[in-house]
């Protein structure tokens, strides 16, 4: 049997899993069993190399920025940047939803995880913006569309992933999703705007100068602590200081007194509740890592890339209707696998692809970083959209309609720009020497 039959199998196996419920390691394992019988691979090789790969530094980032991201959503710090953003645009029409958009940015570029923000802004903005006249429905669809948002602001676990296996400059992925992540921000402040209009809210009252200052200046120097964050992390890393592994421990470093004594949100045991929710998360990432880096190295190693190369211009090299074909596909992916497993399993085959037709590896990583951040909020796989649905207390009947309403208006856009206007992903790398 042809090697792409064989693989076409094994993908065909990895989704059937998926479809029962099956647990991430045990899909893959599933497809991996089907490579080897079908295909008559040898396995021995595959798993030493497949686990070796654990001890590569780059990977330290992983549990560091989840960690640093835990502490954040324990420690109040959170709540500070959430009072700095209503400072500026709380008290228009619409604005606490803005509030939302612009919040999860910049938690995003503290935790580099989409699930993080939720769990950090949802307690608090959810049930804020229902008591203010949002349903309750929307407001949660808007808060975990946002969240996405940590996926692609820099620095973000996706694009560690990325940088690592396609020998990417890490550095480089980072600012490649930062354009299309600021221009999805002002979107989803856009579409929220227009949709409020409709919505029978309770606006602040009027507030007179004096009041407004007041509050500023109180606001913005409690959330000094807090906006030190990503300057620290972001500065220290495109400053040359620190690589993305030092500064994810930076973070955590920083995050610890912080939220024991600034914030005073961090308690003994809501720190070891973050550790241990910490370390649940990534063993669960790391085991989806070693299987789906597994099956995909086996897919390099019997040259299905090549293969898929030349069968796809078989049927056409018309760039654009490539890249939209190839836009289709990470979707399709990325609604039934996390962003990790999606990234392992399809960068390295489709790579050769994008640069056979003129696209860079850094202008893939933010196709492929915004098409799989879309399948956190896209069923069935949605993990943070279901995550949003408990912390809200809603019912998905009530979520699914404004989230693929904002996911249409806001994302959509954003991925057809980002792979057909190449500056909006290669601006911010090419201004920083990448």
């Amino acid at each position: 049997m042809e090697i792409i039959a064989i693989s076409l199998i094994a993908l065909a196996a990895l989704v059937v899993l998926l479809s029962f419920g099956v647990p991430l390691p045990y899909c893959f394992g599933g497809a991996l069993m089907s490579m080897v019988i079908l295909g008559d691979i040898p396995m021995e090789g595959t798993m030493v190399w497949g686990f070796s790969q654990l001890s590569n530094p780059v990977l330290l980032c992983i549990p560091l920025f989840v960690f640093a991201g835990t502490i954040m959503s324990e420690s109040g710090i959170a709540a500070s940047l959430l009072d700095f953003v209503n400072i500026f645009v709380g008290r228009i029409r619409g604005g606490l939803g803005v509030v939302a958009s612009v919040s999860c940015a910049i938690i995003g570029a503290i935790s580099g995880s989409g699930l993080t923000g939720v769990a950090a802004t949802g307690p608090l903005l959810i049930p804020a913006m229902a008591a203010k006249g949002y349903p309750r429905g929307y407001a949660t669809a808007l808060v975990s569309n946002s969240s996405v948002l940590g996926l692609l602001i820099p620095p973000s676990v996706t694009m560690i992933i990325y940088g690592w296996v396609t020998d990417t400059s890490i550095l480089a992925c980072f600012l490649a999703t930062l354009g299309p992540g600021i221009a999805i921000t002002i979107l989803l402040s856009a579409v929220n705007l227009y949709m409020a209009r409709s919505f029978p809210l309770e606006l602040e009252p009027p507030a007179t100068k004096k009041q407004i200052i007041k509050e500023g200046i109180s606001c913005t120097s409690r959330a000094i602590p807090a906006l030190m964050m990503p300057l620290i992390i972001l500065g220290g890393i495109y400053g040359g200081i620190m690589t993305p592994t030092e500064a994810a421990a930076v973070a955590v470093i920083y995050a610890i007194p912080v939220g024991f004594l600034i914030y005073k949100g961090l308690t003994v045991d809501t720190f070891l509740k973050a550790a241990k929710s910490s370390a649940t998360a990534v063993g669960a990432i790391m085991i989806m890592i070693v299987f789906s880096l597994m099956l995909s190295q086996i897919f390099v190693m019997e040259d299905v890339p090549q293969a898929l190369v030349s069968g796809i211009f078989s049927i056409t090299e018309n760039k654009v209707l490539l890249l939209i074909l190839i836009n289709f596909l990470l979707f399709f992916v990325g609604m039934i696998v996390n962003d990790i497993t999606a990234i392992i399993l399809i960068a390295p085959l489709l790579l050769p692809l994008m640069e056979a037709i003129g696209v860079s590896p850094v202008q893939f990583a933010a196709i492929m970083g915004v098409n799989t951040a879309m399948g956190g909020v896209t069923p069935p796989y949605a993990s943070i959209l279901y995550l949003g649905i408990r912390i809200g207390k809603v019912q998905f009947s009530e979520v699914i309609r404004p989230a693929m309403v904002l996911l249409l208006f806001a994302y959509v856009p954003v991925v057809f720009l980002t792979s057909l206007w190449p500056d909006l992903s290669l601006f911010f790398p090419r201004l920083f020497g990448y």
